[in-house]
């Protein structure tokens, strides 16, 4: 960001002074120790029924939320995967994690245009609608690089066999908790390394947090589209990581969730205006289209003139946010506490 996009210092600082402390995780979780992993491990199944339980749906192909869903649900086992199984990872494990992110992948640009078919048909959805001409043209050509999208993203589907992966993943799950609970029956409680599940929660934190931080003191130094967006997909990894720590009931984690959601919100708004950008400079990057279009390229150019105007706006929201804000304080503090103290926030009760 430029230096006029950054917030004044010293009315943020005073701010930040009267806010209210965050709350710091003192209370011990009501959890033993030797039921963490198998915790995780049940919340891995359980976002593995809920990732694959949205295949029927989205093979229809006219569920956008469908594909959404999905697309989360992903993210969310494939961080559950990464605390039960930190590198080095198996190769079985290496595979069916692949297969997890080329699905995401698959659906991404099906989804942007779910998104921004949305977005476009506010504007056709009202009586007058300036330049209707122009976004009728942009309404036309993200409907056909949805159907082409989908289409391609169904082949890979097949390639992928989700029905064959699903059985593979839960069967893995499975046998590690046999082989935890023969583990367990031969070793007496009081004799388990308590730092060990703590370790295996504060050292993706402390690596996923560095990441974050550095991610989005690169977006304040460069304003470009591609590090904005390593800050967006740093943030998503934060927060992921963080719905598994408000499982575990470690307190403050529903507020630092909350101030991910508020700066995640910002940056997927500009995200959208981003992709939009995008695909209508393809759309006029097509010679056919410009050279029988010409008036209407005109008026889509000055589309895109004016999506960037709100983009930029959403950037410096974005700035004042993710700078100095009594939320981000607040997030730092808490993740700070716990990274410090972790066993005050998994002791037993």
């Amino acid at each position: 960001m430029d230096d006029q996009a950054m917030p004044d210092r010293t009315l943020t600082a005073m701010e930040a002074a009267t806010a209210v402390q965050p709350a710091t995780p003192r209370s011990p979780l009501h959890l033993p120790f030797e039921e963490g992993h198998k915790k995780v491990r049940e919340l891995a199944l359980r976002q593995l029924n809920r990732f694959f339980s949205y295949e029927a749906q989205v093979l229809k192909g006219d569920d956008p939320e469908a594909i959404h869903d999905m697309r989360v649900a992903s993210r969310r086992l494939q961080q559950v995967l990464d605390l039960l199984y930190p590198k080095p990872r198996s190769q079985e494990l290496r595979k069916l994690r692949r297969q997890i992110r080329r699905c995401r992948q698959a659906l991404g640009d099906v989804r942007n245009c779910d998104v921004l078919l949305e977005f476009v048909g506010r504007p056709l959805g009202r009586k007058r609608s300036a330049r209707r001409d122009a976004w009728t043209a942009v309404h036309n050509f993200l409907l056909k690089r949805r159907s082409e999208s989908f289409a391609g993203a169904m082949r890979k589907f097949g390639k992928m066999n989700l029905a064959v992966f699903y059985v593979n993943l839960k069967e893995l799950l499975h046998r590690d908790r046999a082989s935890e609970r023969e583990t367990e029956h031969h070793t007496h409680a009081a004799d388990l390394p308590r730092a060990k599940f703590a370790s295996d929660l504060t050292t993706p934190l402390q690596s996923t947090w560095n990441r974050f931080e550095d991610q989005i003191a690169q977006s304040h130094r460069h304003s470009r589209p591609e590090v904005i967006h390593g800050a967006r997909i740093a943030t998503k990894r934060l927060r992921y990581l963080l719905e598994v720590f408000r499982e575990f009931g470690v307190p403050g984690s529903a507020d630092a969730l909350a101030s991910l959601r508020h700066l995640q919100k910002y940056l997927g708004d500009w995200h959208d205006l981003e992709v939009l950008e995008q695909m209508m400079i393809e759309m006029l990057a097509r010679p056919d289209f410009l050279r029988d279009n010409l008036t209407l390229a005109m008026q889509v150019e000055r589309l895109i003139l004016r999506n960037r105007e709100t983009k930029v706006n959403y950037e410096v929201k974005y700035s004042r946010m993710s700078w100095d804000s009594p939320e981000m304080h607040r997030l730092k503090e808490w993740v700070t506490y716990f990274l410090a103290s972790p066993s005050a926030g998994l002791a037993e009760a």
